[in-house]
């Protein structure tokens, strides 16, 4: 009999139930997750603390595999100049991501973390917005009474 880790169960869950936004926003979420981490490490000095070298590292491939796969889910045909000015600025963010990385500079991925948070709100809203509009046309009963 296999034993299932809860926490794992359930954050499997949450991604197949999604919906297409929802999942974009977990994206976002865990690249800014993954950049804080990145930025704290590379606030403290790398010579004083040479253990954070590699973390810094992984951190900031994490993110650079997000943003990858926020790149690939990009619907040119339908997301018009919005798909392609947000593939515009995914290459950036990976370009700036790399370089922060060999050269373990914050001033680099700073700005990067804080665009993806200014993504993360925009999207959250339009999410909001869509589901929004979406349950509104939604027939049910009111059992609150």
């Amino acid at each position: 009999m296999m034993i299932t880790n809860p926490l794992n169960a359930y954050k499997e869950t949450k991604i197949k139930t999604a919906s297409p936004g929802q999942l974009i926003l977990m994206l976002y979420a865990e690249a800014i997750k993954q950049s804080s981490y990145a930025l704290e490490l590379l606030e403290q000095d790398c010579r004083k603390h040479p253990q954070n070298i590699e973390k810094i590292n992984n951190a900031i491939i994490k993110t650079q595999d997000i943003i990858t796969e926020l790149m690939a889910s990009l619907d040119f045909e339908n997301g018009g100049d919005i798909a392609h000015n947000l593939f515009s600025l995914y290459v950036y963010f990976n370009h700036q991501l790399m370089e922060a990385n060999i050269q373990k500079n914050a001033q680099l991925l700073r700005p990067i973390k804080n665009m993806l948070e200014e993504l993360y709100k925009a999207w959250a809203q339009a999410v909001e917005q869509t589901q929004g509009s979406a349950g509104e046309s939604r027939v049910g009963v009111n059992i609150a009474g």
